[in-house]
């Protein structure tokens, strides 16, 4: 396969059958200098046009390596700043899929402000459109921030390479050492990719993507008809407090969820179902992962990260910003304890719990396992504005677990003391009815039925308006 159609068939290959519109398409460079031939880069290294994926329209840009290395200059960024206007004009997704050395050196000038003009555009999109980008090859240098701009990143696992340094500009670091520019690096230790994926799947995964998205943040044309059971119990569910991304796709139409980041901060899950064919954003404690052998693989403490809780407040904006409700399942216990937390943790939890109070979409919340301390007050709590708590029957909400308020109220105190007033203390300070009889509650349900009742909450928060404050914007 060549290189200069490999940039149209990723397009083809992302978009219904003969759909795509090319615009654009005789574009060349304007710059001669370092000898570089106007005739020498067909469509600038870029090309751009418009398509549809399931009937949805969408604009797409696909760098071409084997023009120029698919580097940007000044009418490579001209396209992509035209194809902007138009999603903006017409309220569509955007999808860039990058493959390029970065900026085009023989432009200087004339290229540094060509990358500027992307980011402005990509910044006025924000919150308007969907932006979605894949990186198949190289995206260095100031390149590394069009994905980050964006709302989902996804990432070849193989070949490509996402960086602002090379690995080997990094002191005492070499690619062989630790490749920072590789994808796992950046999905597991950065946080930055959401999806990484061989090139077939990675355009599936867009699809599908796509398809559970509003078109803008003003029309939502990302409702499907439901074919699954509304009341369908699970008998499973309530063995699936520790691995929420199991228990989320119990709770979906058809089981499917589609999870955000599944490689960072896996403690926190993020990602999106459908509740009787309406889009939902789920944000959800994780204590473990199980594997596909329903083996347990990996266990998380019962509480909060710094980087957990940076990955839930970024989705939780991201779906305020398009008028996704969101639901969360809550089992959570405190933070995170390490030095190296404490450096990070009141400043991340401060996001979250901002990301929570600022969002006027609708909000659930079903507590499934503990809740307890103002760890329990930052994950979407009723105080924080959340329109319906729910609660499973055994489920802990409390300032602590009981054991430990009953040793500091009864320190000194026999073991049988402690004993007797843990139960005590149980029953009225840490059970879901206790939190119910004092209104933070609003319904305690058995967990086979989750799916019925949260699908009840969001039908009645269909219509949910909430003015708040004017201001130019939040601050955290």
């Amino acid at each position: 396969m060549s290189n200069s159609s490999q940039a149209s068939q990723r397009i083809a290959a992302l978009l219904d059958e003969n759909s795509f519109v090319e615009i654009g398409a005789m574009v060349t460079a304007r710059a001669t200098d370092f000898n570089m031939k106007p005739n020498e880069t067909p469509s600038d290294g870029v090309v751009t046009g418009y398509g549809v994926i399931d009937g949805n329209l969408v604009y797409v840009y696909s760098q071409d390596a084997s023009v120029m290395n698919g580097s940007v200059g000044e009418m490579h960024a001209k396209k992509i700043a035209n194809l902007y206007d138009l999603a903006l004009k017409t309220g569509a997704p955007v999808i860039g899929l990058i493959d390029s050395a970065g900026l085009r050196l023989q432009e200087a000038t004339d290229a540094l402000n060509a990358f500027g003009e992307i980011y402005m555009k990509q910044t006025l999109a924000s919150g308007v459109i969907p932006q979605i980008t894949a990186v198949f090859g190289n995206c260095g240098g100031g390149l590394a921030l069009i994905p980050t701009l964006t709302d989902f990143t996804f990432m070849e696992g193989k070949k490509a390479k996402l960086f602002v340094n090379s690995p080997n500009a990094l002191a005492g670091n070499y690619a062989e050492k630790c490749d920072t520019a590789a994808a796992q690096f950046q999905a597991s230790e950065a946080g930055i990719v959401d999806v990484v994926a061989d090139e077939a799947e990675i355009l599936a995964g867009i699809r599908e993507l796509v398809c559970m998205l509003p078109a803008n943040n003003e029309e939502d044309l990302s409702y499907v008809e439901c074919t699954d059971d509304l009341n369908r119990a699970s008998d499973v569910i309530a063995n699936c407090v520790g691995d929420t991304s199991i228990a989320l796709s119990e709770i979906a139409d058809d089981n499917v969820f589609f999870e955000i980041k599944a490689d960072y901060a896996k403690s926190m899950v993020t990602g999106f179902i459908k509740l009787n064919g309406n889009t939902v954003g789920c944000v959800a404690n994780r204590s473990e992962i199980v594997g596909e052998d329903g083996k347990v693989a990996e266990k998380f403490d019962v509480a909060l990260s710094p980087a957990g809780c940076e990955k839930a407040a970024d989705f939780v904006n991201f779906c305020d910003a398009f008028g996704i409700p969101v639901l969360t399942l809550t089992n959570v216990a405190g933070y995170t304890a390490c030095t190296c937390c404490e450096k990070k943790i009141a400043k991340a939890a401060a996001k979250l719990t901002y990301a929570f109070a600022n969002a006027t979409v609708p909000k659930v919340n079903v507590v499934i396992g503990k809740a307890l301390g103002s760890a329990y007050t930052v994950m979407n709590s009723k105080a924080l504005g959340c329109d319906i708590t729910m609660a499973w029957e055994n489920a802990e909400i409390g300032a602590m677990d009981a054991k430990s308020a009953a040793m500091v109220m009864y320190d000194g105190q026999g073991s049988d003391v402690i004993a007797e007033k843990t139960k005590e203390y149980a029953a009225l300070q840490t059970s879901a009815v206790s939190a119910a009889k004092r209104g933070y509650v609003d319904q305690i349900i058995a967990a086979a039925d989750t799916r019925k009742y949260v699908i009840g909450a969001f039908e009645m928060l269909f219509t949910k308006r909430e003015d708040r404050p004017a201001k130019k914007h939040g601050t955290v």
